[in-house]
């Protein structure tokens, strides 16, 4: 067996390691629920409550109150389950992106238009 490859730090950039998921685990099951379109009514009556029922912790709560994207990631989040919380909002991969650089979302598809030859 082999040893594990050391890691490279990319600035900026939270890993979504082992560590992460575990730390993230009550937040990701919570944005899984919204494909149920009963869930999601029930979290924007009551987002607080909803955020109880999954025990979220003050750090996970607070990123879901400021909807930043970093602070979901920091908190453990799931890039592909925040995409079911955002989507709540109207927002899409795209709007997730631009906020990650911090662009403005016309930005961020410029960027990946001319990105892609």
């Amino acid at each position: 067996m082999s040893s594990p490859k050391p890691r490279h730090e990319i600035p900026g950039t939270t890993l979504f390691d082992g560590a992460q998921a575990r730390k993230g685990y009550a937040l990701n099951k919570m944005c899984f629920s919204f494909n149920s379109a009963e869930n999601r009514a029930e979290f924007v009556r009551d987002e607080e409550a909803y955020c109880t029922k999954y025990g979220l912790t003050p750090e996970q709560r607070a990123a879901i109150a400021s909807r930043n994207v970093l602070q979901l990631l920091a908190a453990g989040g799931n890039v592909y389950y925040l995409a079911k919380f955002a989507g709540i909002f109207g927002l899409d991969m795209q709007d997730i992106g631009a906020q990650q650089t911090g662009m403005s979302k016309e930005a961020f598809k410029a960027k990946l238009a001319n990105a892609g030859g």
